[in-house]
């Protein structure tokens, strides 16, 4: 147990680092020399949304970390490694666009990737129909969110559009797998308690 805690906590210390590589390539390089089109205002108002997304991503990582931590069935944890791996290429592609708007990444990003560890954690620890309702319902709530910010960001953004429409349908996937799995139905409270922390971390790390 003790060499799996340090094992994660070498994980997390390099994601938030140096984040592996991702196996697609960035749905935005389609999109050549686009960004002059958009004010100093809109630079700084995308680079804020998409900073959001990144620390959404960091989440997605420690949760599926966090779901696989007491997860012992095989054909699972093949699911959810592969659907971590998809959330690693969404990490990059926020980042790289952050960086391309001259923006930062949050720097909460430690302590909202080790309270979404513990949330994985605990939905593994129950049972594997809670654990797949649990990714579930996070991905319903993170494809809704997306939904959210491709209204608000401006259609000639095509870079920014061109991420963020790939991530949702990344996570529409995801949501559809978990289902298929056996998802079971949490309970409105559980979910009440997801859309609050969720809240809380969009809140903050758009301005930190």
């Amino acid at each position: 147990m003790i060499d799996r805690v340090i094992s994660e906590l070498d994980f997390a210390l390099k994601l938030m680092s140096v984040p592996p590589k991702g196996k697609r390539d960035n749905p935005a390089e389609q999109y050549k020399s686009v960004d002059t089109e958009l004010s100093i205002e809109d630079a700084k108002e995308i680079s804020r949304l998409m900073r959001v997304n990144h620390t959404g991503e960091v989440c997605a990582q420690a949760l599926y970390r966090g779901q696989l931590f007491f997860n012992n069935d095989t054909y699972i944890e093949k699911k959810l490694k592969q659907a971590s791996l998809e959330e690693i290429d969404h990490l990059n592609w926020c980042d790289q666009r952050i960086k391309e708007l001259k923006g930062q990444t949050s720097q909460l990003n430690a302590l909202f990737y080790f309270g979404s560890f513990i949330l994985g954690a605990i939905a593994s620890k129950i049972d594997t129909r809670f654990n797949l309702g649990f990714l579930e319902e996070t991905e319903k709530q993170v494809s809704a969110h997306l939904g959210n910010h491709l209204e608000k960001i401006p259609q000639k953004d095509k870079k920014t559009h061109a991420i963020l429409k790939q991530m949702k349908y990344d996570e529409h996937c995801h949501q559809k797998t978990a289902n298929s799995l056996g998802a079971k139905n949490l309970p409105f409270f559980f979910k009440k308690i997801m859309g609050f922390s969720s809240k809380i971390m969009t809140k903050t790390t758009y301005w930190i």
